[in-house]
């Protein structure tokens, strides 16, 4: 009953106001996200390296207001392909980004983000990496796609995520599965409307392995987005049958949760990746996380009391 809430919450001026003054959560957050600049970031993806766990950077911000907010956003995601490229870590490190960010919910929205997030692309591309665009709630998943295709045109190793939870996914991973295309799988993580998703988390996961299945057996490159063990051990078994490599999937899991499981995956031979998230606008992205899993949560109220 939680997770509805905090989905809730993560949308609250009023709430965001209480958590982000509270002394104790800034030490709470630095778990879950890589500092506020790109410095700090940089910092936690060296140390990714060292481990043997490649990332994907995502610049926190969302729902923005107005075109210059897209602008920054933009501007913060050039810095940072410079950064990639100055670090030499093109080969390690890839770009998450958020259309919405970029201007998608704007008037003219769907042209917007595609112009501010064309050069970010082409940025990528110089430094030897690439972008994957998340996915946000139902309304987004046609112009993200969309944009996608576009892009695509140019730069094919542009990735994209899609969530089990929404009915249509199934028919996305079909589209999606063919050669040279690059999918995050995962289960999805906003609040939406039994018109268009799974409400039941064992339906999620029914539909997850579902979509794993058809993009483990299709021509492109699978992402596992996934804590959960058992799609950890379907996506070995998947692999094993379809005689996959090693280099031709991946799991990714989030930056700060499971560092451990992280660690085991390397060193059996899978490629891991860490989506690391880093910036000022925290609040939503930090808020999803406790949603997701009992665990998170878990965590930062024993930090509450502890700290209190």
């Amino acid at each position: 009953m939680l997770g509805p809430v905090l989905l809730a919450a993560s949308r609250s001026d009023g709430i965001r106001r209480i958590v982000s003054a509270a002394p104790v959560t800034r030490p709470v957050v630095d778990r879950f996200v890589a500092g506020e600049r790109l410095g700090e970031c940089l910092t936690a993806v060296r140390a990714l390296a060292r481990r043997g766990i490649d990332v994907t950077i995502d610049f926190l911000g969302e729902d923005i207001t107005d075109a210059s907010e897209a602008t920054r956003t933009r501007d913060a995601y050039l810095a940072l392909a410079e950064a990639l490229a100055g670090e030499g870590l093109g080969e390690r490190a890839e770009m998450s980004v958020k259309l919405s960010a970029f201007g998608q919910a704007l008037p003219d929205g769907h042209d917007l983000a595609y112009r501010n997030v064309l050069p970010v692309v082409e940025a990528a591309a110089e430094a030897g990496t690439t972008v994957t665009l998340d996915m946000e709630d139902h309304t987004t998943v046609d112009s993200t796609l969309a944009i996608l295709g576009d892009l695509r045109t140019r730069f094919p190793q542009t990735g994209a995520v899609l969530q089990s939870y929404l009915f249509r996914t199934e028919e996305d991973c079909r589209a999606l599965a063919g050669e040279g295309s690059r999918v995050r799988l995962v289960k999805g993580a906003y609040k939406e409307p039994a018109t268009v998703a799974y409400q039941d988390k064992h339906e999620v996961d029914r539909a997850y392995v579902r979509c794993l299945k058809i993009l483990m057996a299709g021509k492109g490159y699978p992402m596992i987005g996934s804590h959960d063990p058992r799609m950890v051990a379907i996506t070995q078994e998947l692999a094993h049958r379809g005689g996959r490599k090693p280099d031709e999937y991946e799991f990714q899991m989030l930056y700060g949760i499971r560092e451990a499981e992280q660690e085991r995956l390397v060193a059996e031979g899978h490629r891991m990746r860490a989506y690391v998230p880093y910036g000022t606008d925290w609040y939503g992205y930090f808020m999803r996380r406790l949603a997701e899993r009992p665990a998170n949560l878990a965590f930062f109220l024993r930090s509450l009391l502890t700290r209190g």
